[in-house]
């Protein structure tokens, strides 16, 4: 069944109407994700930034710092408080490279991996799709897949 709303009113045939109320939607969707993400994540004793640097690092391959900060798109300066911050709280060390001994890697501790596990549940939570059925769901993924032009755009998931 429609929802009342979204099949009446003035710009349900006007496609500019139509297009700018769904991008609104997706704006307000994208906005409570954020939000529940950034309550769980506080919760875990981390920033938004922290966590998706730890979400980055891949705990079965130290990195040096200047990739992180590539993979993050941000100056390397900014990697350098983020990992302070990690490395304060016990979830990441820095490690001389034993391929090259001027440069430190970051290595994730066990407790990174503890918490780098439920910082990986908190960016794929899926409470707000739970009233959409399997098929409803499946339409979703496929149509945010189209307009995603088959893929995440380049700075997708940037803070």
């Amino acid at each position: 069944m429609a929802h009342p709303n979204l099949s009446t009113g003035p710009d349900r045939g006007d496609r500019s109407g139509l297009a700018g109320d769904t991008v609104r939607r997706i704006l307000h969707i994208a906005a409570a994700i954020r939000h529940y993400q950034d309550v769980e994540i506080a919760a875990l004793g981390l920033t938004p930034a922290a966590a998706r640097a730890l979400h980055e690092l891949d705990p079965d391959r130290p990195l040096p710092g200047r990739d992180l900060a590539e993979q993050l798109g941000c100056d390397r300066s900014n990697v350098t408080a983020l990992v302070d911050k990690l490395e304060q709280a016990g979830l990441v060390e820095r490690r001389v490279d034993p391929a090259d001994r001027r440069q430190k890697t970051l290595v994730v501790t066990d407790a990174g991996r503890r918490v780098r596990d439920r910082v990986h549940q908190v960016v794929s939570d899926s409470r707000l799709l739970d009233g959409l059925g399997t098929d409803e769901l499946a339409n979703l993924r496929e149509l945010v897949w189209k307009v995603s032009d088959g893929g995440c755009p380049e700075q997708c998931g940037e803070d």
